[in-house]
């Protein structure tokens, strides 16, 4: 009923800049959250930042001043601007969606997006 999707992954130099998007779809009435994880090489999925829909946002602090996280309420879009990039963000990017009500009433937990690969090497 509702699905995640998330582009915009890629090969950059560090120091470059990278801009993931997601959208979520479907019978969406409200999504509480939402915002991106990453995974790097051998490690626990981490949060890296979020926005809610009062505006609140929330950064991991190692990307805290380097990354954007703008979301579109009404079009239930998500974005992250990466700038300032270093090897140590390589990781797959992952979209979520947290607390989503459906048209029909239905809430849902978590959405997640499939993962979108962001590598930073020369």
């Amino acid at each position: 009923q509702v699905q995640v999707v998330e582009s915009g992954g890629g090969l950059v130099q560090p120091g470059g800049s990278l801009r993931l998007s997601c959208a979520a779809s479907g019978s969406i009435t409200s999504i509480h959250s939402m915002g991106w994880f990453r995974q790097l090489p051998g490690k626990q999925r981490e949060l890296v930042a979020r926005q809610t829909t009062d505006g609140s946002a929330f950064y991991e602090d190692s990307v805290r001043g380097r990354f954007t996280v703008s979301r579109d309420n009404a079009k239930h879009t998500v974005s992250l601007q990466m700038n300032s990039l270093k090897p140590e963000d390589t990781a797959v990017y992952y979209c979520n969606a947290n607390r989503v009500v459906t048209i029909s009433g239905d809430p849902l937990g978590n959405v997640w997006g499939q993962g979108t690969q962001v590598t930073v090497s020369s």
